[in-house]
């Protein structure tokens, strides 16, 4: 069950009367819990269990953790949460990956090996990054550890960020599930224009860009190196509109609920320098990664050499965090290099000189992140600086969601962003509301399409 179909709709209408209806917290988390993992059941119920058991071992391991002052006894207890959820995410996602790379190394010496039947359970790279979060800081002592394993159980399993984020700590969520919050219709009705607008960007603008980027990327020495800027265009926009769209639905279902979450993008489009473009795109992660990879490793305290390492380390587990193959971790590295460059070369550039160079190093970090493979990627980039001949295909609809993501970037660097925002005291607000549910309507593409994180 997804944000977009059918049947979530009905289900969170239920949710949103039952959730309302409790006046007392331990009915009221019970609700959402409840609701939260028949959400993930509805996808393969057999991992609800180790959903369960990843809230067990990190609720028991933070009491421990918080219950003794030996810090030799807090670190063991530490290393248990992290050799168990890294134990867990190497299995599902990893163990193949490693199978298939150390294959390539033994087979011409005459040996062989083969995968496993493994399934990827859905968001567990979301929950068990939440989870190893709220150990390390119970650890580092910046928060207590939860005495109420309802409520611990329903931070982990929150259905709105569960399976997509964004990457929620214990620190911003635990608190407000401490309470029954307060019924605000101004709050209410907030959520449920971001929850629109989230539907409008994954449905009307990713879906259609993605008609396009799912054809050529499965066959890109076929076409014109003009499709292919095309493609790697509506690529960009793709991966934003689709993921920017599930979060703007999580933080919606979120506040329609009474609960606040953090925001996960910026305009990152918008980023004149690589640094500016990573404070804007997936913000909870870029966070994560800083707070618990690069500062532990470092960070920039122990010169330049040092940084320029920590960075690469980081964005490079930060690329093999999105997917078990190569493509994603030179994706990582070609970040983290770009990272390091414009750090060991800050200079004043123009603005629009900025934005086009920050602009390339992303969308040629995108020709590697949607690639599948790396003979791939050297085919569409090949392609793109050859300008080589093929299949010129420039389907309308996505030219259309091109030139929508264009003008609504460029309408927010202008006082339009006021407006943009719709508040929800504003005469046009229920206008703009009404036009969505009407596009959502009558255009949305046949056929379901699940977000692209979901792969993750």
């Amino acid at each position: 069950m997804v944000f977009t179909q059918a049947e979530f709709v009905i289900f969170f209408v239920i949710v949103l009367v039952a959730a309302w209806a409790c006046r007392e917290r331990v009915a009221r988390n019970t609700v959402l819990l409840a609701a939260s993992y028949y959400f993930y059941a509805y996808w393969d119920i057999r991992f609800c269990g180790l959903l369960l058991l990843s809230t067990f071992v990190d609720d028991t391991v933070a009491r421990k953790i918080e219950s003794n002052d030996d810090q030799a006894i807090r670190k063991r207890w530490l290393v248990v949460s992290l050799v168990f959820n890294l134990g867990i995410l190497g299995f599902f996602k990893y163990c193949n990956f490693f199978i298939d790379s150390a294959s390539a190394v033994i087979e011409p010496w005459g040996w062989s090996t083969s995968t496993l039947p493994i399934i990827l359970p859905v968001g567990i790279s979301f929950y068990t990054f939440q989870t190893m979060s709220y150990t390390i800081d119970v650890y580092r002592r910046r928060l207590h550890a939860s005495n109420r394993p309802l409520d611990f159980a329903l931070y982990v399993a929150f259905f709105p960020q569960l399976v997509a984020g964004p990457i929620v700590r214990a620190s911003e969520l635990l608190p407000q599930l401490a309470s029954v919050p307060t019924w605000s219709g101004r709050r209410f009705y907030g959520g449920f224009q971001q929850l629109l607008r989230g539907a409008v960007k994954k449905v009307l603008i990713a879906d259609r860009m993605g008609e396009m980027v799912d054809v050529v990327f499965a066959g890109p020495d076929l076409y014109s190196g003009a499709t292919l800027c095309v493609a790697i265009v509506a690529y960009t926009g793709q991966i934003y509109y689709d993921f920017s769209g599930y979060t703007d639905m999580a933080i919606g279902a979120a506040k329609m609920l009474g609960y606040r979450f953090p925001n996960n993008f910026r305009h990152p489009y918008l980023a004149t320098s690589i640094s500016d473009f990573w404070r804007r795109w997936h913000m909870t992660l870029s966070r994560w990664l800083r707070d618990y990879v690069y500062i532990p490793l470092g960070g920039s305290r122990f010169g330049s050499v040092m940084t320029y390492r920590n960075l690469m380390l980081t964005m490079g587990l930060g690329g093999l965090w999105h997917g078990a193959a190569w493509t994603f971790v030179l994706w990582g590295l070609w970040h983290g290099g770009s990272l390091a460059v414009h750090r060991a070369f800050r200079f004043p550039v123009p603005r629009c000189v900025g934005w086009v160079l920050t602009m390339g190093v992303v969308m040629i970090g995108w020709i590697l992140f949607r690639s599948p493979d790396l003979a791939a990627a050297d085919q569409f980039m090949f392609g793109i600086v050859r300008q080589r001949a093929g299949i010129d295909w420039f389907p309308p609809l996505v030219i259309a969601a091109i030139t929508c993501m264009v003008l609504e970037h460029a309408a927010w660097t202008t006082r339009l962003r006021l407006a943009m925002r719709l508040p929800a005291d504003a005469w046009y607000s229920p206008i703009a509301t009404t036009v969505m549910l009407w596009a959502l309507v009558l255009y949305s593409p046949r056929g379901f399409q699940p977000f692209v994180y979901f792969q993750f």
